[in-house]
Order: structure tokens, then C-alpha cells, then sequence
């Protein structure tokens, strides 16, 4: 045992020869060897990178954001009209809630500002155009310049100022309204002749007409016939120089401009007509090929040239809201309305029953009339929708504006057009939930939805302004088992609309010959040079004959969408033009809004409509398509187009 311990083996040693009882004596310094640190892998490298350059590039992205979205504010409100004459015109103008609610724009051309101590302006364009996000519509409606019709402007208060209440002030063209007293002038003069209410004016600069045609790269339209006109030599005359050849083609900015403004041998209507055909167009032209880069470089021009001002309450939010409804709107959903029974020529006269018929037309856009309109040109049985009497149809009417006596007032009018009012069973006054309505609202009850969906878009175009929907749950009690049940909104205004029954189409022969010789000789001479089977039109109009205007061939040859095309312009009457395109190009922005395709006799055809007027048939056969394109003012019947377009017979190759 002892041995054991003096050698330092058993329990008092450590295993190491040293006694731990005692300690043995410590050293005051102790020297080692610290390993070295790891080395970073190449992937923790690789993260750290990337982590600081996502921090980075978050932060570029927050700041191009922003200003981004500063710089979009700021061009919005550089849209909006600042002049004191812009604020009073700006309180005339009825509010709309917000862009989920349609919502109507007068739209003014103009050289030049009234006032600004040049020659008097001319509002050459008066246009009023509809965006509804409930029938997913727009519609167009032009008033010729030259139409006569009482004026109105706003009365001049003491200080000489025009923003007093509007008072008549003369009869004459409706575009010297603008003359007399600007915008003001122009909205009251409209809203007086149409009783539309107006949300929204904007007044266009003919300079941006060129200025975004030429941002977006040109404006693809159909020009009906050669317009020609040179100022030289003795011979100049006062009209704007024009140089277009006939067919479907791009246009640049100033091109667009002199198509659009040309009257120099033909009335306000065929401008009106041009106008129109532009917008639609530019809508076309927009949708199709807006990008980030052009978007922002349109905007820019429009903001700091000012060529655009918007009178009424917008924000960015509101113009993106439009521009993304215009964009998804569903083919053959634009109409083109035109002011009817017109008569006159430099100056115009319309009757007030033409006027509101046709303003009606342009409140209520009908997307099923191409179909009915169809059926009828091609002999086919019509199918009805059944609408119940309104002898037969109860309903109840509550306020929803808070305005005393809505509901009593719009119960009354209704009872007089013979429908029934049931009032509330618990002798509750005539009140919805709420007085928040801005738009009235016509509810059906689901359970009956067969007749009450009809019945209650039949009242929603006599109270005008309102929407149609099956009846929430929290309104029964109040519409005491009625099948419509009426809100009245602040869009009512104790009146209702006139009711406008639309004729029913009635089928009449086609104004054709047969006369295949007209264009034989001409196509027979051309089909070799043509990488798609021509189509000879067998089948004219009555009256027509092949245009030779200024020496022209009135067959044209030239390339369209990367290939050969052939126009046919064909004139008929004194002023009137319409015309066949045969083309391998199947991709044409203009092709691409159809209103409906209709198989007949094994062809499928493509049916384009301006309201209840075809304005261009298209057969596609073969890869390639051909174009019946009436006049500017569709004055040849549907009948007579698709006789036209089933007239087509193919030739030889």
C-alpha cells in the first residue's frame, strides 16, 4: 500500500505520476497553440452575396416604386384642369361615386383654347361617350357641329364671370357654344339638348390626336376611298392638305388627323362617322400594344404639353380602373351611335323625338341586337323573350337617397304606367335599410326569376340610371312579397325616362345585281401575283360601280401585314363608298372585335356591327379572309352586306 501511494498510483493520483494531495506547484504562465479559424465554404460566400445584393435591389425597387407611383399622381393631376374657368365649369358636372358606376364624358376637339386672344376657338369634335361596368359597354354618341339647337351658357355674375345658373342665350351650330363661352358653354348646351348627366369633360387639343397616334406607333384604320388635296399654285384652296390611298392601313399622327377632320367635299356627318371610327381604333391600337415604356412616355406628353384636360373628381385609381375596363371589354361590345332623321347640309336640323330616341339608344346599349338583327337579314325565326304586362307585375318602392317624398313620387309614376304597388305589410315607412343608393337598384325575387329578370330591366330603363339583381334577404319584410322591389338612388330625379321602343326589324330584299364581269378582268390580271386564292365578287350593290377618282385604279395593290393585299373600292350614290379587302393577313387588329360568326351555306362568317347596322362582313376560307366594308354612314342594308359576302366565288389560282 505504501509503495503504492509513494509512486502515485491509487486514490490520491490524478493518473499522470502527480500526487493531487498536495497540488503540486502551478506554473505562472502557460503556453499553447490557438488553431487556426475555419475557412468560409464557397456557398456561405455565395449567400452572403446574394443576401446584401437582395437587400439592394429591395431597396432600388422601393424607391422606383414610389417615385414611380409619385410621378403617376403627378401626371394624373396634371390632367385636371386648374383655371378658374376649369373650377366653375367643374361644378356643373354630376358626380359619380367611383369607376364601378357608369359613368358618361363629354369629349370636346378644339384648335386652341377659348379666349386665350387668338381667333375664336372651334370645338370641331363634341362627342359624349358611356363606359358601363355593369353591361360591360361603351358606347359613342357624336353631335355634328354644325346641328342647330338652342345654346346655353352660364350666366355672368357681378363680377362678369360666366358661373352663374345656365340661361339661353341663342339658337345656332351647336360648336359655337364653345366659342361664346368655353367649356361651360358646351356642357350646358349638351346636357340641355340630350339630358344626359355628365360626369366627366374633356377637352382634347388636336395636337394630341398626332402627339399619341405617334407614341403608340400609328392608328390602324380603314380609309373607305383616295382623299386627295394639294395647295399649290392657283389652284390652292382653303382645305388642309390630304394624301391617303383607300384600304386598311396604319396611319401616323398627322395622317390620322387630316382623315379624321377631311370635309371637304362631304357633310359633318361623314366626319362624325371618321371621328368615331378613330376612337374605336385608338381603343384597338391601345389595347393591343400599350406597354410600361410607351405608357409612360404617352403620358408624359399629354401631361406637360397639356393636350388633354379632365374636368371631374378622378385619382390615378380612377383612371386605372377605366383603362383596365377598356382593355377586358368583350368583343362587339362598342357601339357607335349616330343622330338619326338628320336632314339639312351645311346647317343641320334634328327633331327632340329623333334626338331622344337616339339618345336613348346611347344610354341603352343592346349587346343582343347584332344577333336579332342577323336572324332577321337572313330570314330566321326570331325567338321572343316573354315579358310579363305591367298590369301583372307588383312592386314595392322604397327611398334609398333620403330625399323626402323619392319613394311616394316614384310609386306614383309607376302606378301610372299600370304596374302594381304593393306597399310595406307593417306599415313601415317607405324606407330602404340605408340612404346610401347612388345608383337605383330594381331587385326581382330569385324564387321567380324567370319573369321577374325581365320585368325589372323593363323598370330599370324607366327609372333610369339603376341596376337589376335577385332581392337581398333583409329586404323581404319591406317588399311585403312583391316581385320587384324599386330603390331609388340619387341618380332619380322624381321623372321618369321616356320609354323608347326599338321597331322590330323588319327583313327587306337585298339591293343587289349580279355582275361578276364588273372585276373579273381586273382580278383574273392580278391572281398570279396574290399568295392566297382571290375571291371574285359576284354579287354588287345595285347602284355601284367601280371608283376611279383622281385617275386611280380602283383596284389597289399593296402589302398588308407582310404580304399582298387587294382593295376594291366601289362607289355608290353621289358621297358614298364601300369597298372589299382580300387579304392573308387573318390577324388585323380590326378583326379581332367581332360581334358574332354566323355559318351559312357551310362559310363561316364574321359579322361586325355599329349598333344595329353591319359595318363589315369577313369570310374566312382557305387561310385567308375577305372583307365586305359598307359606307361610312352603313348605308347599305344588312340584307344587302351578306348578300355581298355570300356572293363571293373563288377563283382559279
Amino acid at each position: 500500500m505504501r509503495t503504492t501511494l509513494k509512486r502515485g498510483i491509487g486514490r490520491g493520483a490524478n493518473g499522470n505520476g502527480h500526487a493531487i494531495l498536495p497540488p503540486g506547484s502551478l506554473s505562472p504562465v502557460t503556453l499553447y497553440r490557438q488553431a487556426p479559424p475555419a475557412k468560409p465554404g464557397v456557398l456561405k460566400l455565395v449567400g452572403k452575396f446574394f443576401f446584401f445584393l437582395g437587400i439592394v435591389a429591395v431597396i432600388l425597387v422601393c424607391g422606383l416604386v414610389g417615385g414611380f407611383y409619385l410621378w403617376a399622381h403627378e401626371s394624373a393631376a396634371a390632367l385636371h384642369g386648374t383655371s378658374k374657368q376649369d373650377k366653375a365649369t367643374e361644378q356643373r358636372l354630376t358626380s359619380v361615386p367611383d369607376a364601378k358606376h357608369p359613368a358618361v364624358a363629354l369629349v370636346i376637339g378644339y384648335d386652341h383654347r377659348a379666349g386665350d386672344g387668338s381667333a375664336p376657338s372651334r370645338s370641331d369634335t363634341m362627342m359624349l361617350l358611356r363606359v358601363d361596368p355593369v353591361s360591360k359597354t361603351i358606347s359613342m354618341l357624336s353631335l355634328p357641329r354644325d346641328l342647330t339647337v338652342p345654346l346655353w351658357c352660364p350666366s355672368r355674375t357681378a363680377s362678369g364671370a360666366r358661373n352663374g345658373p345656365a340661361e339661353l342665350v341663342d339658337h345656332g351650330r351647336i360648336n359655337t357654344a364653345y366659342t361664346y363661352c368655353g367649356a361651360g358653354g358646351a356642357l350646358e348646351t349638351v346636357r340641355h339638348l340630350t339630358g344626359v348627366p355628365i360626369n366627366y369633360l374633356i377637352s382634347v387639343n388636336f395636337l394630341g390626336f398626332i402627339a399619341v397616334a405617334n407614341k403608340l406607333g400609328g392608328v390602324w384604320m380603314d380609309v373607305d376611298r383616295r382623299y386627295y388635296n394639294k395647295n399649290v399654285g392657283t389652284g390652292s384652296t382653303d382645305y388642309a392638305n390630304i394624301d391617303l390611298q383607300p384600304g386598311y392601313q396604319l396611319l401616323n399622327g398627322s395622317q390620322a388627323l387630316s382623315f379624321v377632320r377631311y370635309r371637304h367635299t362631304d357633310s359633318d356627318l361623314y366626319r362624325l362617322a371618321r371621328q368615331q371610327q378613330f376612337v374605336a381604333a385608338m381603343r384597338e391600337r391601345v389595347r393591343r400594344s400599350l406597354g410600361l415604356t410607351s405608357l409612360i412616355g404617352i403620358i408624359n406628353t399629354i401631361a406637360h404639353h397639356h393636350y388633354i384636360d379632365v374636368l371631374g373628381h378622378f385619382d390615378l385609381g380612377t383612371i386605372g380602373s377605366y383603362a383596365k375596363f377598356a382593355y377586358t371589354l368583350p368583343p362587339g361590345h362598342v357601339f357607335q351611335d349616330k343622330l338619326s332623321e338628320v336632314t339639312g347640309y351645311y346647317e343641320l336640323y334634328a327633331t327632340d323625338s329623333a334626338i331622344q330616341a337616339t339618345v336613348q339608344q346611347f344610354l341603352n346599349p343592346d349587346v343582343g341586337a347584332s344577333a336579332t338583327q342577323t336572324a332577321v337579314a337572313l330570314g330566321r325565326k326570331l325567338h321572343k323573350k316573354f315579358t310579363l304586362p305591367p298590369s301583372h307585375v307588383t312592386l314595392t318602392v322604397l327611398n334609398g337617397n333620403g330625399v323626402a317624398g323619392s319613394a311616394a313620387n316614384a310609386s306614383y309614376l309607376l302606378g301610372q304606367k299600370d304596374y302594381k304597388i304593393v306597399l310595406p305589410a307593417t306599415g313601415q315607412p317607405l324606407n330602404a335599410p340605408n340612404w346610401n343608393y347612388f345608383r337605383s337598384k330594381v331587385y326581382y325575387d330569385p324564387a321567380r326569376a324567370a319573369n321577374g329578370k325581365t320585368s325589372g330591366q323593363q323598370i330599370a330603363k324607366l327609372v333610369g340610371s339603376a341596376d337589376v339583381g335577385p332581392r337581398p334577404a333583409n329586404l323581404d319584410t319591406l317588399c311585403n312579397g312583391a316581385l320587384e322591389c324599386v330603390v331609388t338612388g340619387s341618380t332619380f330625379h322624381d321623372q321618369l325616362a321616356p320609354v323608347v321602343i326599338p321597331p322590330t326589324p323588319v327583313r327587306h330584299a337585298p339591293s343587289v345585281r349580279s355582275d361578276p364581269g364588273l372585276t373579273r378582268s381586273t382580278l383574273a390580271g392580278l391572281k398570279k401575283r396574290m399568295p392566297f386564292r382571290l375571291q371574285l365578287p359576284a354579287v354588287v350593290e345595285r347602284g355601284s360601280y367601280l371608283d376611279t377618282c383622281c385617275g386611280d385604279t380602283p383596284v389597289r395593290v399593296y402589302r398588308l401585314g407582310g404580304t399582298p393585299t387587294v382593295r376594291l373600292t366601289f362607289k355608290t350614290g353621289s358621297q358614298e363608298y364601300w369597298g372589299i379587302q382580300e387579304s392573308k393577313w387573318t390577324g388585323a387588329p380590326v378583326l379581332s372585335d367581332k360581334s358574332l360568326t354566323q355559318r351559312v351555306g357551310g362559310r363561316r362568317y364574321d359579322l361586325y356591327y355599329n349598333g344595329s347596322h353591319l359595318h363589315m362582313v369577313v369570310l374566312r376560307s382557305g387561310g385567308a379572309s375577305y372583307w365586305v366594308v359598307n359606307t361610312l354612314l352603313d348605308s347599305l342594308s344588312n340584307e344587302t352586306m351578306l348578300a355581298i359576302a355570300r356572293g363571293f366565288r373563288p377563283m382559279t389560282r
